[in-house]
């Protein structure tokens, strides 16, 4: 029977970072080995806590590294789990086009694999997918997001990334309004690429929500995604970490890829 992949699992004092561990521990063929956070919110914590990625890989020697933190953290610790030969499976969301391109051409350089992924849930996998098919179909769409009050990026990787599937299954831009629009409130019809507009929503009681609008002659088609719960994207998590050592060197992106 083979050795169980050694994960370290960074941002696990967080609300994701504590799911990502329990997953992890209860996984067969994965072994929880430390985490990285900051040391005074390590209390409670199951695994050894380590204040920086060099200490952590020194320690408890990790193969595999789950980051669900913020962008600014995840600027230093991708590039340095890279660095020390560490896959990192990616679900921080924040990071600039040019940032994901440099840190696949570092992954790839040195040997590497690495996966990010804007959404783990497979629900919202298929919910993108779909939304790509439909483009080719309707001349209009709106994407609508829903998130908690503390996520910090707007638009959320999923949105973003929905927006870029279906611009390329079109070939193209969605159709403009065909009149001359004006805003009396800076902002109302959402930001967006490509004529489609996308409006995110940030308050208490949502986790990862979205709404795909498509508007065509007397018919419009509504392709939604609900997270009623954080555990939704345990499932896609741990299947990353198990299949990102077998992937090519660089960066993979999106969950499909290893479905």
């Amino acid at each position: 029977m083979s050795e169980p992949i050694r994960v370290l699992v960074l941002g696990a004092a967080g609300r994701m970072g504590r799911m990502v561990t329990a997953a992890v521990e209860a996984a067969d063929g994965l072994e929880a080995v430390g985490a990285v956070d900051l040391p005074q919110l390590a209390d409670g914590l199951s695994l050894p806590c380590f204040g920086t990625v060099a200490e952590a890989v020194a320690a408890v020697q990790p193969q595999v590294a789950i980051d669900f933190t913020h962008a600014e953290p995840a600027r230093l610790n991708l590039p340095a789990l890279i660095e020390h030969g560490v896959s990192p499976v990616i679900g921080t969301t924040g990071l600039s086009a040019a940032e994901v391109e440099a840190l696949g051409g570092t992954a790839k350089h040195r040997g590497i694999p690495a996966f990010l992924a804007p959404n783990f849930a497979i629900g919202a996998v298929l919910m993108m997918r779909f939304a790509g098919e439909a483009a080719k179909y309707f001349d209009y769409a709106d994407v609508i997001e829903y998130h908690h009050e503390n996520k910090r990026d707007a638009p959320s990787g999923t949105a973003a990334k929905t927006l870029e599937m279906m611009l390329t299954a079109r070939g193209g831009d969605f159709a403009d309004t065909p009149v001359d629009e004006f805003e009396t409130i800076d902002g109302a019809r959402g930001g967006g690429r490509g004529f489609a507009h996308v409006h995110s929503v940030r308050m208490p009681g949502f986790v990862a929500d979205q709404d795909v609008l498509l508007g065509g002659p007397g018919e419009n088609l509504r392709i939604s995604h609900r997270s009623l719960d954080r555990g939704c994207f345990m499932p896609g998590v741990v299947l990353a970490a198990k299949r990102v050592l077998g992937l090519p060197a660089g960066l993979t992106v999106g969950l499909d890829a290893i479905l």
